[in-house]
């Protein structure tokens, strides 16, 4: 494999090991989950000894996503200060959904009294492992990761798969396995060569991986970039008519 795991895909202060779901929902006794990677976005409360809680909202996130996570605290009479530990989507995906999330999850750290644990997955590695589970791999699960370069996993035969990827349009067109792009994901150009899609609904998702490796702890709740931020340097000038 040509492309390369981007330096920014596992960040300084993410264990050797990540760890599951269920650990962490065992650990603390309640987890509140937001993903808002997709056009629905997605909230869950899990619970110890309680089945899942899981709804989906609309296309705004500065919207949709409080609503989503109230319909599954008040289903629990709980408040988001007082669930035991956060987990969220950090990338790929929509970025004004991911530091809407972000910018809740800091809210509501100030409101406790202690902060309480922060978790943090990828969505297309999530995406692509549920995939692999009725859907025996090669393939590459991808999205449009703009500048003309895709973020994609690719899950082997065996069904090992990558960390999330970065590849140019060119690379990812020569990749000799199926390529899917999760279901809802924004897009702003289609991909190299004719693309399948797969699902991305938490609650099933979740329901297969639970047990999988898939959180790691962060320090501040933020959105993953697979590449640093670069900016353009502008000097302005005067447009002046040309010398006679």
């Amino acid at each position: 494999m040509s492309a390369h795991a981007d330096s920014a895909a596992t960040p300084p202060a993410a264990p050797a090991t990540p760890v599951s779901l269920a650990a962490v929902v065992a650990a603390h006794g309640s987890v509140l989950v937001l993903d808002p990677c997709t056009i629905h976005v997605q909230a869950g409360l899990l619970r110890a000894a309680h089945p899942p809680l899981w709804h989906s909202g609309g296309d705004d996130s500065s919207v949709h996503l409080f609503a989503a996570a109230e319909v599954c605290l008040t289903a629990a009479g709980l408040k988001p200060s007082q669930v035991g530990a956060y987990v969220f989507c950090d990338g790929p995906g929509s970025q004004l959904g991911i530091r809407t999330a972000a910018m809740a999850l800091r809210t509501w750290q100030v409101l406790r009294a202690a902060p309480a644990p922060v978790f943090a997955y990828r969505s297309l590695r999530v995406a692509a492992l549920a995939h692999g589970r009725n859907h025996p791999g090669p393939f590459a699960v991808v999205a449009d990761a703009r500048r003309d370069s895709w973020h994609a996993v690719r899950v082997a035969a065996d069904g090992s798969a990558t960390n999330v990827l970065r590849a140019a349009r060119a690379e990812l067109a020569d990749w000799p396995e199926p390529l899917l792009t999760p279901t809802g994901f924004r897009a702003w150009a289609q991909p190299p060569r004719p693309a399948g899609t797969c699902a991305y609904d938490c609650a099933t998702m979740f329901a297969a991986l639970g047990a999988e490796l898939l959180l790691y702890p962060v320090a501040e709740p933020e959105p993953w970039l697979s590449a640093p931020i670069t900016y353009q340097t502008w000097t302005g000038e005067r447009h002046r008519a040309a010398s006679a």
